[in-house]
């Protein structure tokens, strides 16, 4: 964090952030909405988007300001997450990967790598993301068969990736690879590389996805890459697993900011929409059982935002935030998921209809459970951190 940051008073602070978020809201309106619909269902990559993106300096919203970037505080960036995602989800995946990268190198870089890349993050000039999962293993990572040996002044790496955000228009990614397959524990022989593209780094295909559209997946494969030993993140072996985990925690929160943002805006579609339906003579919103679902959506969307900013202000103040990030995580996906199907079953047969915003949402919601580990293993983090926390 820069001088100037720091210097802040919170009162200053809270008005720089509350002037960058109004410009989030009004390039939303101006850039987003118009055209959201039609680039979704074209599955078209949002090329002119991306730029005003990059002028408004969202590459680097986390980033720290002597880099470059808007050092943005995790709580701050959490609430343009969820205005992003309640207009087009996938635009928020264009950063957020590429933003885990960033914070990996900030927390775990050495100086030279923070100075020679962060910069380059920060404008968009490099973009990229977080290479993780293989074809056998997303949310076992100490499963993973991609090797990286050393040789000389390099790293020789073999093996493949799969489902990776960015992977197609992305330049640079954090490569999780194993430099001591044989490690026990398995951990400990893992490391991860920042891999730019070049020579042995291919883009093999395209995934198709239910939702998430407009945004590239890809399987990458590594036929005798070569990556500098220079750009071993942290600059020793065995930490890969550790740097990973560091990113998610970002991660997890982004992803939550997502549910929440879907979960307003199935709420929105369908406050908006049963006030302009009639049937048996009256607004639907008049009758108990749409009004009952008018109710639990909102409510969700509350209590998911108040755990999203529980989870943001803990990594604001640099404390560990499983636990937190966790519950956030869990809670606002489901609540997406629930509010898309309940905002669908308000606007009836339209809610079916490709030409209402109802069904991308209900599309688009289900990911969330999935990515950034499971709901399943979010269960699970919480339930070892509570009695972590409540020894006998």
């Amino acid at each position: 964090m820069s001088e100037t940051t720091t210097s802040m008073t919170d009162a200053e602070r809270d008005e720089q952030d509350r002037l960058i978020l109004d410009s989030v809201d009004r390039f939303l309106d101006r850039h987003v909405r118009p055209v959201a619909l039609k680039l979704e269902h074209d599955d078209a990559y949002p090329d002119e988007i991306v730029e005003r993106m990059k002028e408004l300096g969202l590459f680097g919203a986390t980033i720290p300001e002597e880099y470059g970037g808007l050092g943005l505080r995790p709580s701050t960036y959490a609430k343009m997450i969820e205005r992003i995602s309640s207009v087009w989800m996938s635009l928020s995946g264009i950063i957020n990967s590429h933003l885990i990268m960033a914070f990996i190198v900030t927390k775990t870089g050495t100086e030279e790598q923070k100075a020679a890349f962060l910069p380059r993050f920060a404008t968009g000039e490099l973009r990229g993301g977080l290479a993780l999962t293989e074809p056998d293993c997303g949310t076992d990572l100490q499963a993973i068969r991609t090797v990286a040996k050393r040789d000389g002044d390099d790293y020789v790496i073999n093996g493949s990736k799969t489902w990776i955000t960015n992977g197609i228009q992305g330049s640079c990614f954090a490569l999780l690879v194993k430099t001591d397959p044989t490690a026990q524990p398995r951990h400990k022989g893992m490391t991860m590389f920042l891999a730019e593209k070049g020579p042995g780094f291919k883009v093999s295909r395209k995934l198709e996805k239910l939702g998430y559209k407009g945004i590239d997946s890809a399987e990458l494969v590594f036929e005798d890459y070569r990556v500098p030993a220079d750009r071993l993140i942290g600059g020793v072996e065995g930490r890969g697993m550790a740097c990973a985990i560091s990113g998610l925690e970002l991660g997890r929160v982004n992803v939550a900011s997502r549910g929440v943002g879907v979960a307003q805006a199935a709420l929105d579609e369908s406050v908006k929409y049963s006030q302009q339906r009639k049937t048996f003579g009256k607004p639907i919103h008049e009758h108990q059982a749409v009004a009952m679902k008018l109710a639990d959506m909102a409510t969700r969307v509350s209590a998911a935002r108040l755990l999203v900013q529980q989870a943001a202000k803990a990594l604001d103040r640099g404390e560990r935030c499983d636990y937190e990030a966790g519950m956030a995580k869990l809670f606002a996906s489901e609540a997406a998921v629930e509010n898309s199907l309940d905002a669908m079953r308000i606007h009836g047969g339209y809610g079916y209809s490709k030409e209402f915003v109802v069904e991308r949402l209900y599309r688009d919601a289900p990911l969330l459970c999935i990515g950034e580990g499971t709901n399943e293993i979010q269960r699970i983090i919480i339930a070892k951190r509570l009695i972590e926390q409540n020894p006998v």
